[in-house]
């Protein structure tokens, strides 16, 4: 099974999905995106997985560097450039399991992806 994390070590929400994958027996390829940021274009495909074409979904609003950047009316293009740019405002952990994803808060949520 091709598994991805998107993972922020410093993350209780990311280490549990992390855990949880584990505990399956699944070695999951680790992404630590805050220090090998996603392009614009992974962004995109990560939105693709999700099913959806909002940027939001992925987007951690209450960071203060959202706030910095004025970025509550910032349109499409706007908010993706930004999060190319400020990885801290990608959600995590995101998942990506063999052509789908998901946004792992609960940790949870990966169960979602295991069938």
């Amino acid at each position: 099974m091709d598994v991805t994390v998107w993972h922020n070590p410093r993350c209780s929400k990311s280490r549990g999905a992390l855990a949880l994958l584990e505990e399956r027996g699944i070695d999951p390829a680790v992404v630590r995106y805050l220090e090998d940021a996603p392009s614009r274009a992974e962004l995109e495909h990560v939105l693709r997985l999700l099913g959806t074409d909002d940027p939001r979904e992925i987007t951690r609003t209450g960071e203060a560097r959202y706030r910095e950047l004025g970025l509550r009316e910032a349109d499409r293009d706007t908010l993706l450039d930004a999060l190319a740019a400020n990885p801290v405002l990608i959600e995590r952990p995101i998942v990506l399991v063999e052509g789908r994803a998901v946004v792992a808060r609960p940790p949870e949520r990966v169960l979602e992806l295991l069938g």
